[in-house]
């Protein structure tokens, strides 16, 4: 039996606005998705599996833990982002090089700030493990969990996919993996944040884990199927959405300069996260893509201004009233609606 066969026998009716969601990372620019989001939950689109790597792994946990679009644009209206640059001691030092700080600890913010934020967000719903946002119990790992989160496994050269790959990390059962934890790790952009280490109890070998989006960052393939019950929207930002999302990608050009250590790295970041999903997205037509414009934020831009922050919410928002109202049939749709004409 297909193991995506329509299984809510009591929600039958509502079938046709189910729909697996996938967010792209993108730093501080996640504001926009949450806009995008906001139109869905608006048009009653029921979101089944979601996922995402850095800011969209945020958005997927704290969509999936059940915060409303309202909810969540109140929590980037109130939010100081600047927070989330927890420094250690040695950038305390007066006139000390950030160098210092990267050859330490491989990163320039602790990203404590940031865990104690997500971890309070998700107890607040009462939800601290996967096994809190497990949707259905007997389903294969795919669709076990309402959320799944992408994370870059530098020590194994891996990419996770998260939490169904937490034995690696040596957890034996995916549902003890920590939530706020697991998107940590999906946020570690490299060199702004220092990676998160974890040792393998099992193995004694210790793994340092950064932003998935170093390997994934839109993985819009996570839940393809041969025959899907419904389709999959990939929401996707781009500063010139305009253009074909392949000539996008081929556009993105590392921002700043090289003069130091930290520039270069940085640069070599930014080539790669632009670049790593673009094979795959060339080789599929874009009718499932929201493409989100930008509005020419940084990534790291976290002394963006509440109205800076609202003009992204806003874009996302204009992004999926636009798809939603001149998207034709795709061929993930239309294998959905052949299988109803069965």
């Amino acid at each position: 039996m297909e193991e995506r066969e329509v299984w809510e026998s009591g929600n039958r009716e509502n079938r046709e606005k189910y729909v697996d969601l996938v967010f792209e990372g993108g730093g501080v620019k996640g504001i926009a998705l949450v806009g995008a989001f906001s139109v869905l939950e608006e048009r009653g689109y029921e979101p089944q599996n979601m996922a995402g790597a850095s800011a969209g792994a945020i958005v997927a946990a704290l969509v999936a833990a059940g915060y409303t679009a309202t909810e969540l644009r109140r929590i980037i209206g109130e939010l100081d982002y600047d927070h989330f640059k927890d420094e250690s001691w040695e950038d305390r030092i007066p006139l000390a090089d950030r160098t210092l700080s990267v050859l330490k600890d491989l990163g320039v913010y602790e990203g404590e700030a940031f865990l104690a934020w997500m971890r309070d967000l998700l107890e607040a719903k009462g939800v601290r493990t996967f096994g809190d946002l497990v949707r259905r119990e007997d389903a294969e790992p795919k669709y076990r969990y309402k959320a799944q989160v992408i994370a870059s496994d530098v020590t194994e050269r891996r990419l996770l996919v998260l939490p169904r790959d937490a034995a690696r990390l040596g957890i034996d059962d995916p549902d003890d993996l920590n939530v706020a934890l697991a998107v940590r790790m999906s946020m570690s952009i490299p060199i702004f944040f220092e990676p998160v280490t974890l040792t393998n109890a099992q193995t004694g070998r210790e793994h340092l884990i950064v932003d998935g989006g170093m390997l994934s960052n839109f993985p819009v393939w996570l839940f393809d199927a041969e025959e899907p019950q419904w389709p999959t929207f990939g929401l996707k930002l781009v500063e010139k959405p305009k253009l074909p999302i392949g000539s996008q990608l081929s556009q993105e050009r590392p921002r700043g300069g090289v003069l130091s250590v930290i520039d270069y790295l940085r640069s070599l970041v930014d080539t790669m996260m632009a670049a790593h999903d673009r094979l795959y997205i060339e080789e599929h037509d874009f009718q499932r893509t929201i493409a989100i414009n930008t509005l020419g934020v940084r990534t790291t831009e976290f002394d963006l201004s509440k109205e800076r922050a609202m003009e992204l919410f806003q874009s996302g928002r204009a992004a999926m009233e636009e798809f939603l109202g001149h998207r034709p049939p795709n061929d993930r749709v239309v294998q959905y609606q052949d299988q109803k004409a069965r």
